[in-house]
């Protein structure tokens, strides 16, 4: 199973770099475990957002590095910018290989449905099924269901622009490609959508 983390940080208007800055520092520590994928700032959507996105070898892993980033007495160096932080834990879809790390962006759409109870293997197999062909269109960073809180899943999409999006989901969907057939019904109404900017940072550009 692969595992993946969003950190989700509110930040102080204007303090995004020194936030990413002090992110940097914290994973770098020879003491850190598991591997930083991106650090990303909302552009639409909720602002003054920084959304961290992390992978781990193990449980026991992602286990270590979430009591170490509980034990912080100044989080990320950086805690007088910091409203407020949320950590969520998350398998990644099991036919889809590791995050490839690259220049892919700079826009990436960060976008979350909840689901209803058992819907999980459900939206997994509609999209085994439907990703190969979607792929061909533009690349998919990483799509995970929570191990925690409410069922959802969220998947990260890297374009090159706001135009390129908006070009390439519509052709998707007037092919019939997307949404993934037999997954819409599992999901509820609740569903969200961040349009993300990698910071300086950040592995994946």
């Amino acid at each position: 199973m692969k595992l993946y983390q969003l950190i989700n940080i509110t930040i102080k208007m204007g303090t995004t770099a020194t936030v990413a800055a002090g992110i940097q520092n914290f994973y770098q520590d020879t003491t850190a475990k598991g591997k930083l994928l991106g650090v990303f700032f909302s552009d639409i959507g909720e602002l003054n957002q920084v959304v961290v996105l992390r992978s781990y070898a193990s449980q026991q892993e992602l286990d270590d590095e979430n009591t170490r980033l509980a034990a912080q007495e100044n989080l990320f160096s950086a805690s007088e910018n910091i409203i407020r932080y949320s950590v969520e834990n998350f398998a990644g879809f099991d036919f889809l290989p590791e995050v490839e790390l690259g220049e892919f962006g700079p826009v990436y759409e960060i976008r979350t449905y909840e689901l209803k109870h058992g819907g999980v293997p459900h939206v997994l197999d509609a999209w085994k099924n439907a990703v190969p062909t979607r792929t061909q269109y533009s690349k998919l960073t990483v799509a995970m269901y929570a191990l925690d809180g409410t069922p959802r899943i969220v998947s990260i999409w890297p374009y090159a622009s706001l135009n390129e999006r908006s070009e390439v989901r519509a052709k998707s969907v007037a092919d019939g490609i997307w949404p993934p057939k037999g997954g819409p019904q599992w999901l509820t109404h609740e569903m969200k959508s961040m349009i993300a900017l990698p910071t300086s940072v950040s592995p994946l550009k």
